[in-house]
């Protein structure tokens, strides 16, 4: 009996020391083992394979179905008679259709009851839930680009696509590695690009909050296990267990939509579960006098971090949300009974309305304290203000200022204060991106005034700012004594050629090119300047070489066609150069150069009639075009 308690208190020993075994590097100093960059993505059919019970609810969940391939199945669309979209501003209307399980949009012109201009694009995938939208997305490649129409599943309906309205660029919107990650996992980013994927995911998984599994797998099937009641298992993250903030920058790595500035020799890849946010990216939000009552979808963070109950104790998302469990099907009494939690215990003690306006409103706490409203970016939706205040109450908007919003200045909302090159970067970025004043970029030459660095560790920041403000001499001081070799930047290479020849130093212009394309081969938008420099340098084998290289990988660019055709123009092949600007024209019925292309061609041929057919075009798209008008005269 005595041997036998001995033995049964040695294998207790032992199994207590093996559950709680501190794997190497991790323990003390709470350093996650998937961290480190070498660790590996397994997937989440890898992860269901021991938490299936977790996956069944996770995938029924807005991050789960946030992205998929467009099938009837994905779409929470309805289609017919309403399913047809008129942009004013383009005088272009959109049909979407499913025709034998396959998406597509119908892009069509109408003039006098004519069909002028008609464009079919099958739809590759379709991005959102479908608790507020389903927005599509167009493949041609493996280079994706937003299509101009989203369904709006809370009103029903089909309109353009946010930013559309009155900008309609149409099947041009490329989505970068910024748009990507937040709406869908990881996908298969090819290098040297900004928007070619070589494969894509079918919504947001499992590691995207717990970081790459592959130690934790492989721990696991040595069967090394922690005992997680007592013990921390340092091969996977748990948001659960990460600080405060660690714990925000998780969740605000897509849940704070803003200026978003990569750190030099960052992309969005970089960021995984366990790091800070500002050591890859940092997140910009203008603030106007306004801004405590419009905000934005992607929100959710900055506004909770506004909120008093935010400020006056320790909850974050998960104090409310389960991240595994859909929104749609949790019930009022979750969020409710985190309220009564921090408040008093007892919600009768916690709410000092009369019982009959409690009651009225079904005695619902977060209901009536984060009211849903409309966002100022996305049309037709309303969602949750998050910022939870006794003042911000259901059916009674915040007191609002009087007059004109004014712009009160730059906030980083990543770490508490920027060094002013980072500050710099942010108002380019919004200048770029949101808000084209010369305000913003004077303020971004202040604080580049007060950036205290040598030159050559902020001349990208200076390449970008006097780009944004269009002062090529000054890129071109700065491109002194540079060798194009050298630089390490695509963009920066690229700035540099575009000042060189918009001042007509084409030969320099052309050696930057080279690099920018070098760095950043598969952006198509350097090959076709690239091209357009070797046009002017009168090297045209080079320059059809590099245009049609832009068009093999992707042939839907009116820009690269058009070059092409007047490099085919200049050599005398008109039939070739014609079908190229028509082909552009099929794509883009406004695009302005090819239609001005087409018509020196058909001059060229003597055809008045129809150089003046085209000519009258490109003045009713754009009164103000001076070659149009120059040729006009001439006719």
């Amino acid at each position: 009996m005595r041997y036998f308690i001995y033995l049964m208190l040695a294998i207790s020993a032992l199994a207590l020391l093996f559950c709680s075994r501190n794997l190497p590097g991790a323990g003390g100093d709470g350093q996650y083992l998937n961290l480190a960059p070498e660790v590996q993505y397994v997937g989440m059919n890898t992860c269901k394979t021991c938490h299936a019970n977790v996956h069944a609810t996770f995938i029924h969940t807005g991050m789960g179905r946030s992205f998929d391939r467009a099938t009837p199945q994905k779409s929470a669309a309805t289609f017919g008679g309403h399913a047809l979209v008129y942009d004013t501003a383009s005088n272009l209307y959109y049909k979407p259709f499913f025709r034998d399980s396959a998406m597509y949009v119908l892009e069509f012109r109408l003039e006098n009851g004519d069909t002028v201009h008609r464009r079919l694009e099958r739809i590759a995938y379709i991005v959102g839930s479908g608790q507020h939208t389903n927005s599509h997305i167009v493949d041609f490649n493996g280079y994706i680009y937003q299509a101009p129409v989203t369904y709006y599943t809370q009103d029903g309906r089909w309109d353009m696509a946010p930013g559309f309205r009155g900008d309609n660029i149409r099947f041009d919107r490329l989505l970068t590695t910024e748009c990507i990650t937040c709406h869908n996992n990881l996908p298969g980013f090819v290098e040297g690009s900004l928007n070619k994927y070589s494969s894509m995911p079918g919504g947001i998984e499992c590691e995207r909050c717990h970081g790459p599994g592959e130690v934790h797998v492989r721990e696991k099937l040595k069967g090394h296990i922690v005992d997680t009641s007592q013990f921390i298992d340092y091969t996977i993250v748990n948001p659960r267990n990460l600080s405060r903030d660690l714990q925000m920058d998780l969740c605000q790595r897509c849940h704070l939509q803003g200026v978003a500035v990569l750190r030099e020799g960052k992309s969005f890849f970089d960021f995984r579960p366990g790091m800070k946010l500002s050591e890859v990216f940092n997140v910009f939000l203008p603030r106007y006098t306004n801004s405590h009552e419009r905000f934005i979808m992607a929100s959710q963070a900055d506004r909770l971090r506004l909120s008093p109950c935010y400020l006056q104790s320790e909850m974050t998302c998960i104090t409310c949300h389960n991240p595994h469990q859909s929104v749609e099907s949790t019930s009022r009494d979750k969020y409710n009974n985190a309220c009564i939690s921090c408040h008093g215990g007892r919600r009768e003690q916690a709410c000092s309305a009369p019982m009959a306006a409690r009651q009225a409103e079904g005695d619902d706490c977060s209901g009536c304290h984060m009211p849903r409203s409309g966002s100022i970016d996305i049309p037709h939706v309303n969602i949750t203000d998050h910022n939870i205040s006794r003042f911000n109450i259901k059916g009674k908007a915040l007191e609002e200022d009087k007059g004109e919003a004014r712009f009160l200045g730059l906030q980083i909302l990543t770490k508490e204060k920027a060094t002013p090159l980072e500050m710099a970067e942010g108002y380019i970025a919004l200048f770029e991106k949101y808000v084209s004043s010369p305000i913003m970029l004077d303020s971004a030459k202040w604080h580049l005034d007060r950036a205290q660095l040598p030159t050559a560790e902020k001349l990208n920041t200076l390449v970008h700012y006097h780009f944004a403000r269009e002062d090529y001499p000054a890129i071109s001081q700065l491109a002194d004594g540079q060798q194009p070799g050298r630089l390490k930047d695509g963009w920066t290479a690229y700035r540099m050629g575009e000042a060189f020849y918009k001042l007509g130093g084409f030969p320099r212009a052309l050696a930057f090119y080279q690099r920018a394309a070098a760095l950043m081969p598969y952006n198509l938008e350097f090959r076709e300047k690239l091209g357009a420099a070797y046009i002017q340098m009168q090297q045209l084998p080079e320059a059809v070489q590099a245009l049609e290289w832009a068009l093999k990988e992707n042939p839907k660019r009116p820009v690269a066609l058009t070059n092409l055709g007047f490099a085919y123009a200049l050599q005398g092949q008109f039939p070739r150069a014609e079908a190229l600007y028509d082909k552009a024209i099929a794509l883009d019925p406004d695009y302005e150069q090819a239609l001005l292309n087409k018509a020196a061609l058909r001059l060229a041929q003597q055809d008045l009639a129809a150089a003046r057919k085209l000519i009258r075009r490109v003045l009713a798209i754009n009164p103000e075009n001076e070659q149009a008008r120059a040729v006009w005269q001439r006719l």
